[in-house]
């Protein structure tokens, strides 16, 4: 009995090790450096799922409307790339740099994900907590 468990084992283990061999490799998307060294990417691909990092609108008008516009072009445009679009987008973050900003944001957002929008997680961050000069970031999973 224990020579055939241990036999089932060596299979087991010879399995797994072939599935972590064959695993995918993640695939990125504009890389940002700092110092030369490689700190982030404006996308991550893995098999069908893509996350798309933070963007943010840091120029004129400074208006969250403008604001909102722009980083949703963005979204796109980073989605395009990886093979995907706002339609298979299944989940967005979005960061205001004030809540009083909600409700115009809403009114850009709205209808930008097709008929079957993502889920949606919306915070308010202390002021000045959105990096440089924008009033919204967004950031999303999505599938090919």
């Amino acid at each position: 009995m224990a020579s055939a468990t241990a036999f089932m084992g060596i299979g087991v283990a010879a399995n797994a090790k072939g599935i972590v061999d064959a695993a995918p490799e993640k695939e990125v998307n504009n890389i940002t450096e700092f110092q030369d060294v490689p700190l982030f990417s404006g996308s991550t691909k893995l098999g069908n799922m893509i996350f798309i990092a933070g963007k943010g609108a840091h120029t004129e008008p400074f208006e969250i409307k403008a604001h909102t516009e722009i980083v949703l072009q963005e979204l796109e445009k980073e989605l395009k790339k990886a093979g995907s679009s706002m339609e298979k987008v299944l989940k967005v973050n979005v960061y205001l740099n004030d809540i009083a900003d909600y409700k115009a944001m809403n009114e850009v957002y709205k209808g930008r994900f097709g008929k079957k929008p993502p889920v949606r997680t919306t915070v308010a961050v202390a002021k000045g907590g959105v990096p440089g000069d924008s009033l919204v970031e967004m950031d999303c999973i999505a599938y090919v």
